[in-house]
């Protein structure tokens, strides 16, 4: 059992994002309430963070990190972004998933691209995730993030020439949504482990994925869900021993980019996108699907998926076939976070794919 596992299980269960969700929000308990605010954080939205001196101190230490610059973006808010390597003809821009998660769970793409393969690549939390601004009013949807996206690239000074996206989970749909509105400056997509329509992802997770559960654990899981009881110790723990383990991330030991990513998760905007449970959809992205609009992706494609992944791999590899230029990395003994417990076979492909097109 990971280390991990003896941290708080409250923890993981609010912070453990990507696409999991309900229609229903269970009331939070005291302990997971969000810290009492700085003197300078707006306290007038419940999915505006609120930090602590402590976290405070935490956020202008990563602003002032080598790499690093706060960008604007539409309606005058800043977002993190830090950048890794330096190359002009490859410039890999990464979306983090939740949404509202960070992007440390990536890290390993900054750790291995640039001095393994030349690339640069551009961290960078989206608004409203931990180290960017947090805003009090109600802009959260899919338009707003693509345009947010379309800032950042401006002020890295990305074109045609030298822009890859790279989005994982919830950054999949952001970034298969950016290029069906600017792929006029996209060279190259990278879309890993997010199917194109979230009702085939619940119908893969309830028909696929749960019936692989042993049948008392099952009853004990649809228990719990049928009281809306998903914050209770002994329902996050199944989860964790049960579905995590096999499906988030299956190293012995979860690096420690991802612990800490998961929870400094906005838990509050997450659940608003796409709602607390780990088995059913919900959330304004519950009706999301593109599947019948990726043939309007023509840039080259390449769409990563995982044997052991939440997203199904089969499904991953038909959205290769609909795009018009489209390949398929799978990565036979990966999970949904494959750029870990997968990771040179993650690595090499992406480095495959964006060497093929500079090829070109």
């Amino acid at each position: 059992m990971s280390a991990f596992f003896f941290r708080s299980h409250t923890l993981l269960a609010s912070a453990l994002m990507f696409l999991f969700a309900c229609s229903e929000s269970p009331e939070v308990p005291e302990a997971e309430q969000a810290p009492a605010p700085a003197a300078t954080e707006a306290a007038s939205s419940p999915y505006a963070m609120q930090f602590t001196p402590e976290q405070q101190r935490e956020r202008e230490a990563k602003w002032a990190e080598p790499g690093a610059r706060l960008v604007e973006v539409p309606g005058g808010h800043r977002v993190f972004t830090q950048t890794f390597g330096q190359n002009p003809d490859a410039g890999i821009l990464v979306l983090h998933g939740g949404p509202a998660a960070t992007h440390e769970y990536l890290l390993s793409l900054a750790y291995d691209l640039p001095t393994q393969q030349g690339f640069e690549v551009v961290m960078y939390d989206q608004l409203g995730s931990f180290f960017s601004d947090q805003p009090t009013e109600d802009i959260w949807n899919i338009e707003r993030w693509v345009e947010e996206v379309e800032a950042v690239r401006q002020a890295l000074g990305y074109t045609r020439d030298n822009f890859y996206l790279l989005g994982n989970s919830w950054g999949g749909i952001l970034a298969m949504e950016y290029a069906l509105r600017h792929q006029e400056h996209l060279n190259g997509l990278i879309v890993c482990n997010m199917q194109a329509s979230i009702p085939d992802y619940a119908a893969y997770n309830q028909t696929v994925l749960r019936p692989q559960m042993r049948p008392s654990l099952l009853d004990s899981l649809d228990a719990f869900e049928a009281a809306g009881d998903y914050q209770n110790p002994e329902y996050v723990a199944l989860v964790e021993s049960e579905f995590y383990t096999q499906h988030i991330c299956r190293l012995a030991e979860w690096p420690d980019e991802v612990v800490t990513s998961f929870s400094r998760l906005n838990y509050p905007l997450y659940d608003l996108m796409q709602g607390p449970s780990e088995f059913k959809v919900g959330g304004r992205l519950i009706d999301w699907d593109i599947k019948d609009r990726l043939h309007e992706i023509t840039v080259p494609t390449l769409m990563v998926g995982a044997t052991h992944d939440t997203m199904d791999p089969e499904a991953m590899r038909a959205q290769s076939e609909a795009v018009a230029d489209g390949q398929f990395l799978l990565c036979a003994e990966g999970s949904h976070l494959c750029m870990w417990d997968d990771r040179e076979t993650f690595m090499s492909g992406v480095a495959a794919f964006i060497q093929g097109v500079e090829a070109r």
